[in-house]
């Protein structure tokens, strides 16, 4: 076997790396293990300077799982590859709020794979959080409470909900990460409403701090992807002129946690009346 012609050169001291050298439209079978690897290692991956074609898009994609079809955004061609979505600034907002991908879902996606066809020359960066450090910077009470919990994810901009573990265990890498992001998440089921909004917001505070996170900027040409099992991103909202981008989804997993819920869910107040009914929390 061939050895890899992968150069990886780490970003950040909390994740990130840019790997030159290899070309995504024909990747060997060396250089595809090393890529992968790569991705567990760094949780979020460059590669500059690519000429990436629909189909090489579409078959490097391929090899980290089922490929989603997203009928409601634009496509690049809805014929002969409706996997590839369009993102153009013109018609899609910046998501200038960190979040982890659709988590609303019982299985949110494993990655996204971004390709740059025109970038603003100023502005316009991506940024990712490491959601493991997130976890293992805190305290070992609060890890411990944390892993007893669950959440409820909404749909903020539909319907949709799921409830998932609020520390995910990686199904490859066996690492535990915080499972809470600020767009989606609404409530943590075991604790009472006053005691969830105190405790979520602390967490969003938490994993956002710039210690754990990378910020990349976007050359025509470039590729990005990210472990949505353990990230957070968001774009910073500064740029002027067009930026579009062609991306692929790859189908997820559900999430698991360390084990089941510690203590049972929290519907009651104390005085017997519902503490989650109503618009804000239905679940």
């Amino acid at each position: 076997m061939t050895s890899s012609q992968a150069d990886i050169r780490p970003l950040g001291g909390s994740l990130g790396a840019e790997i030159r050298g290899v070309d995504l439209n024909a990747l060997s079978d060396a250089d595809r293990e090393a890529v992968h690897q790569a991705f567990a290692d760094h949780l979020v991956i460059f590669f500059p300077d690519q000429n990436l074609t629909p189909d090489g898009h579409r078959d490097f994609a391929s090899t980290f799982g089922e490929l989603e079809i997203i009928p409601i955004l634009e496509k690049v061609d809805e014929q002969t590859h409706p996997e590839i979505v369009l993102l153009d600034d013109i018609s899609t907002p910046a998501a200038d709020v960190w979040h982890t991908d659709v988590t609303y879902r019982e299985s949110p996606p494993i990655t996204a794979i971004l390709h740059m066809i025109e970038c603003p020359p100023v502005g316009g960066d991506t940024q990712w959080i490491n959601l493991y450090e997130a976890f293992e910077t805190l305290s070992e009470p609060m890890k411990e409470m944390l892993e007893g919990m669950t959440a409820i994810h909404k749909n903020t901009y539909g319907p949709g909900h799921a409830e998932h573990p609020v520390v995910r265990v990686h199904p490859v890498t066996g690492r535990k990460s915080i499972y809470v992001n600020r767009i989606f998440t609404s409530h943590i089921r075991q604790l009472s409403r006053p005691e969830s909004q105190a405790l979520l917001p602390f967490l969003f505070r938490w994993c956002e701090q710039s210690r754990f996170s990378v910020r990349y900027r976007w050359t025509p040409g470039a590729v990005a992807m990210w472990d949505n099992r353990c990230t957070l991103h968001s774009v910073v909202n500064d740029w002027e002129g067009r930026r579009a981008i062609q991306r692929i989804t790859v189908l997820g997993d559900k999430p698991v946690g360390v084990g089941e819920p510690r203590w049972p869910k929290h519907d009651k107040t104390a005085n017997g009346a519902s503490d989650y009914s109503g618009s804000v929390y239905p679940f």
